[in-house]
């Protein structure tokens, strides 16, 4: 099971037998606008409060990868989901709504594959039969909590990111139809001493540059081995740092399609979002919408994604600590052909 220093290579291979991706109405006028559930015409969700519509976000998409892996809720040994506000709230009270075994992770931006690879390791050692993995966000609710809320109209640099509103989740299984989990490295986390909560990109590259080059040496394998590697939300500013890393360090990434989901899900033409989006949400549901559907119908046949995350808070911040990052990659295969209908 364990590879090198920090992968996990799962023998069995578990199974993402199915996945949820619910967005906000300006990710539903983004190019992937195709690959989501649902699409709310409304941010606040009906609800009176934006924690309260993150919450929602989050139940909504659970219930749909439950419904669709054929299951119920009590059929889920655990869930395993987090967020970005404080003491995770939206997880503990989507947790408590699902009445679902709870363990609740706190990975940043990077907590869609760090629930992901916990909840695969769980099912591939037999701990669980069926786990859950899920994770949201808000654009309203983490500006509040981080930044400015909204209604304050700051301006931000162009280096600054767009916090992605969504909910995506996973169910994890041991048999089924579904994209394989093959392996996961677990990062650690590198502080390189950025100060500035409008250039996360530049925090958490040197993360990811971290993860996937732990990732190749445990695994014995490069860049090829990959039909395209995805960063979570380094977005603009960030993704051009990871390469500029990778290139210096002689890592040929241009052997595979490195890509960012923070550069994916919206149209830089048509709007507004400085650098890209960021947020919890938005590695989840494009992995849990785009990049599974590509799987599932064998356009991609492996790739690694690697979630990243900044790990400060508006304390630290205000204390003078600078931002560490941290980035956890889940490498993913398309279903045997046996399962597709294609053989």
């Amino acid at each position: 099971m364990l590879k090198g220093h920090q992968s996990w290579v799962f023998h069995p291979k578990p199974v993402l037998v199915s996945t949820a991706a619910v967005v906000g109405p300006f990710e539903g006028r983004g190019p992937l606008a195709n690959d989501f559930d649902i699409i709310h015409g409304d941010s606040l969700v009906g609800q009176d409060s934006w924690e309260k519509a993150e919450r929602t976000l989050l139940e909504e998409a659970s219930n749909i990868a439950i419904e669709r892996a054929g299951l119920t809720k009590e059929q889920i040994q655990f869930y395993i989901g987090g967020d970005l506000l404080n003491q995770i709230t939206s997880s503990s009270y989507a947790s408590r709504t699902l009445t679902i075994p709870y363990l609740g992770v706190f990975g940043a931006c990077s907590t869609s594959m760090e629930s992901l690879a916990l909840a695969s390791y769980l099912v591939s050692t037999g701990g669980a039969k069926h786990a859950l993995a899920a994770t949201c966000s808000h654009n309203s609710s983490a500006e509040k909590q981080f930044r400015y809320p909204t209604e304050y109209g700051s301006q931000k640099p162009p280096s600054a990111q767009y916090t992605v509103t969504g909910a995506g989740a996973g169910v994890v299984s041991l048999e089924g139809s579904g994209p394989l989990i093959a392996s996961a490295t677990i990062g650690r986390v590198v502080d390189m001493g950025i100060k500035d909560p409008y250039n996360m990109g530049a925090a958490m590259a040197p993360a990811a540059v971290d993860t996937i080059t732990a990732h190749f040496r445990d695994l014995q394998v490069g860049p090829d081995h990959y039909d395209m590697i995805v960063t979570g939300d380094l977005a603009k500013v960030g993704h051009a740092i990871a390469a500029e890393l990778f290139e210096k360090h002689n890592i040929p990434m241009h052997k595979t399609r490195f890509r960012d989901c923070g550069m994916m899900i919206y149209d830089y033409e048509k709007q507004m979002v400085q650098a890209g989006g960021s947020g919890c949400a938005c590695t989840a549901v494009v992995t849990y919408g785009h990049l599974v559907r590509k799987l599932r119908k064998r356009e991609l046949r492996r790739i690694l994604v690697v979630a990243t995350g900044s790990l400060h808070s508006p304390i630290s911040l205000q204390q003078g600590e600078s931002i560490p990052g941290i980035a956890h990659a889940v490498a993913l295969e398309a279903p045997p052909e046996s399962l597709t209908g294609k053989d």
